[in-house]
């Protein structure tokens, strides 16, 4: 795996769904928006910046929208990018096509590969990420053989074209519910933060203060059986039935939203 010789980027830009969007991690400046692992790489990248060079100013834009498939992100999101000339550029999307039936992991990574390719044409350094390994969720788990081959191909991918890759399969810690929100497909906060500081690693980024984020939390206080039935009633009730509706209706839950940071804007030194 490529890690970049050059470790101070100065214009990042933010690509993909839900995911790079934020959410599950509220943002305590905006109510009612997230911040999210993107954002906290960013401000991570300031800081690194600033500490390399007081002056250096870095940029930062996040352009995901959540619900959206790879196509459209490839479509909607890279050209604007590409526009923008950022020096880093973070790509993660298709985990919203493998949770369908019938998705094509290997239709997918060509269309990855194509925008990857054009990216570090540009002259950008990009930043990918594996998808996670699903095996402890019931019913997301029957896409885990999707995500494995999607996964397979995305490290070829880096490979061929010099791109670094967040592995969030093999992230031990990922494994733990509490990283995840309760519809089990976004990270809490505290998820972010560790993916933005395990993103931070695989850029050769350092952060002074992000102490160990592998560390696995406390063991959990064992759940009765009859509490843990009655979450997963709960989940199918509030996440699965609404998505499957949402599906059924051709609609989507990043209808009608803008990206939230749809242009690079300077972030605070330090």
């Amino acid at each position: 795996m490529l890690v970049p010789s050059n470790r101070s980027w100065r214009r990042y830009v933010a690509l993909g769904d839900s995911f790079t969007e934020g959410v599950g991690d509220p943002d305590p400046d905006r109510p009612g928006e997230y911040r999210g692992w993107a954002d906290r790489l960013a401000g991570h990248l300031a800081v690194a910046a600033a500490a390399a060079q007081p002056d250096a100013d870095v940029e930062y834009a996040n352009l995901a929208i959540r619900g959206r498939l790879l196509p459209q992100v490839l479509a909607e999101q890279v050209p604007v990018a590409r526009a923008a000339r950022p020096d880093l550029v973070s790509l993660v999307a298709g985990g919203n096509d493998l949770l369908r039936p019938g998705a094509d992991p290997d239709r997918l990574a060509a269309a990855l590969e194509e925008a990857v390719a054009g990216l570090r044409a540009d002259g950008a350094d990009v930043l990918l990420a594996t998808g996670v390994d699903p095996r402890q969720t019931p019913i997301i788990r029957r896409t885990r053989g999707r995500v494995a081959v999607f996964n397979a191909s995305l490290w070829s991918i880096a490979a061929r074209h010099g791109a670094v890759v967040l592995d969030q399969w093999g992230a031990a810690w990922l494994q733990d519910w509490r990283m995840w929100d309760s519809d089990r497909i976004h990270l809490t906060a505290e998820g972010h933060r560790r993916t933005a500081l395990a993103a931070a690693e695989a850029l050769g980024v350092p952060v002074a203060d992000g102490g160990d984020w592998r560390t696995p939390l406390p063991p959990p206080p064992p759940r009765a059986l009859r509490a843990a039935l009655a979450e997963e009633a709960a989940w199918v009730r509030g996440f699965v039935a609404p998505w499957v509706a949402r599906r059924v209706r051709g609609r989507s839950s990043g209808d009608g939203r803008a990206a939230k940071r749809p242009v690079p804007l300077t972030l605070a030194r330090g």
